[in-house]
């Protein structure tokens, strides 16, 4: 049972805050550090001193840290283009010696382009189902042959489809509801489905249409890795669940229904109840990215219990 630290720096964080939580990570035995993708606060935050890029913050982490694994839930496929991409994927895998996952998505977050300038299209679907065909297709492509690729949205032609990952392939990470392209997506690219925030039943539901997609593109449904992520709140008693709860704005019943929330028992149990329906990852999302503590005891005293 992977546990993974997953942050959401447009909350507010500068390279050093996350440096700080991804050396924290490391030292305290999860599995990897993954962040967000995006360059606008959302809510209340005051989202100082102000947005990360995903990949530059990843670059630098790949040099400052030797044992975990790097990623994105999720990068927009609005922020960047395939072949950009896939460059900025495999350089990073190689400065952090493998160990790079890429978690891709459509991009949702309107305002987000809106004070950035960068086109927001209306047809985002298509163009995920795009670079997914063009990023993979170019770290498969053997050396001194080339790649090309004909779409809607992506025209490539004679690409020399450089540089190589140093992973003879990169974890692809698809999530979401969608209940029919989502499935069939993570079918034909993924290595991981990914459902974010949701309960138990509705993960059992997406999980079930997920593995039904695999098993009809002819592949096994447990090829896949299946995964969660969810706010995590954990103290070891009432009060400091209440204290951490109000650091980070939100009420305890709400985090405890929706959420990874209370007494590391009751966080081992809840984890148990959506291992029983197939979830074998969890990412954590942590909101005070200041508060290590927190991760500490996340690690003494939950993912110890875990098998």
């Amino acid at each position: 049972m992977d546990l993974r630290i997953f942050t959401e720096p447009q909350q507010g964080a500068s390279y050093d805050t996350l440096l700080t939580v991804a050396k924290a990570t490391e030292d305290l035995g999860f599995d990897a550090f993954f962040r967000s993708d995006h360059y606008l606060r959302m809510g209340d935050a005051d989202g100082l001193p102000g947005p990360t890029d995903a990949w530059i913050t990843l670059a630098g982490l790949a040099r400052e840290t030797s044992r975990i694994r790097l990623g994105t839930l999720m990068t927009a496929a609005t922020f960047r283009l395939p072949g950009v991409l896939a460059i900025q994927v495999a350089q990073v895998d190689q400065m952090s010696g493998g160990r790079v996952e890429l978690g891709l998505g459509a991009g949702w977050f309107e305002e987000e382009h809106t004070a950035y300038g960068i086109p927001f299209p209306k047809e985002k679907f298509g163009r995920l189902e795009e670079q997914l065909a063009i990023v993979t297709g170019l770290w498969e492509t053997g050396l001194g042959e080339t790649f090309d690729f004909h779409g809607t949205y992506y025209d490539l032609t004679g690409s020399p489809a450089l540089p190589k990952p140093a992973q003879a392939r990169i974890p692809v990470l698809i999530g979401g509801h969608g209940a029919t392209r989502t499935p069939r997506l993570t079918a034909r690219y993924a290595d991981e489905f990914n459902m974010p925030f949701a309960s138990i039943e509705d993960s059992a539901a997406q999980f079930a249409r997920v593995r039904t997609a695999v098993e009809a593109a002819g592949r096994k449904g447990d090829d896949l890795t299946y995964s969660n992520a969810l706010v995590v709140c954990v103290g070891k008693d009432d009060q400091e669940v209440a204290r951490r709860a109000a650091a980070i704005g939100r009420e305890v019943g709400e985090l405890k229904e929706n959420g990874l929330a209370g007494t590391p028992a009751e966080v081992v149990d809840k984890i148990g109840r959506y291992a029983e329906i197939g979830a074998r990852r969890f990412y954590l999302q942590v909101l005070d990215l200041s508060d290590l503590d927190h991760l500490e005891l996340i690690s003494a005293q939950v993912q110890t219990q875990l098998p």
